[in-house]
């Protein structure tokens, strides 16, 4: 009797060691947050967010049952141009002081392949939630030199601005848009285990 007590013991606490959560942040130092959008249809500008802050809760090792939080200040906006980046964050674009963060929160992941996954989430902008799905590529987990558990992914979406009721723009004499619709965005993250 004790002996398979003992034993429903031991199975009981190993269960719960497999489904134990894990508690993940996103290691600013490492993590950037990039964006890139059509100019005079003949090139691209590019930006940053600087600030920004998430985080990320799995059962498993392969983050296949990811639940993901992410928020972006989207006053640290950050196109290397003063006089633009001002324009952006006034009401003709983001409007930051009545619509300060961009958010995204996830409602299902899809492993597609041994490291690729599809995350569909809520994409907030602008007072506008939308869904939206995200290309993920999981680079792999390790122990950093520090004794810290780290693991990297590469994220890559587009969305429409005007979805999001970013509609500002003006027509060149040439017929085409002054500033592109489809935003391109690419985050390289790194994450470490709390």
């Amino acid at each position: 009797m004790k002996k398979s007590g003992i034993l429903l013991s031991i199975i009981l606490l190993a269960s719960i060691g497999i489904n134990a959560q894990s508690n993940w942040g996103f290691d600013l130092a490492h993590t950037g947050v990039r964006f890139s959008v059509a100019h005079m249809v003949i090139s691209e500008v590019e930006g940053t967010f600087s600030k920004f802050e998430g985080t990320v809760k799995t059962t498993k090792e392969d983050f296949s049952d990811a639940e993901i939080f992410f928020k972006i200040d989207v006053n640290s906006i950050n196109t290397e141009d003063a006089k633009r980046d001002e324009h952006l964050r006034s009401a003709d674009f983001f409007n930051t002081e009545k619509y300060p963060d961009i958010t995204f929160k996830s409602k299902s992941i899809e492993k597609v392949a041994d490291n690729k996954y599809k995350i569909t989430g809520d994409f907030n902008m602008h007072g506008v939630t939308k869904e939206i799905t995200i290309d993920a590529k999981y680079g792999g987990t390790i122990i950093d030199p520090w004794g810290n558990t780290k693991a990297g992914f590469k994220v890559k979406a587009e969305i429409n601005r005007v979805d999001w009721n970013l509609k500002y723009n003006s027509v060149m004499d040439s017929g085409g848009l002054m500033i592109g619709e489809d935003v391109e965005i690419v985050c390289n993250i790194e994450l470490i285990k709390s």
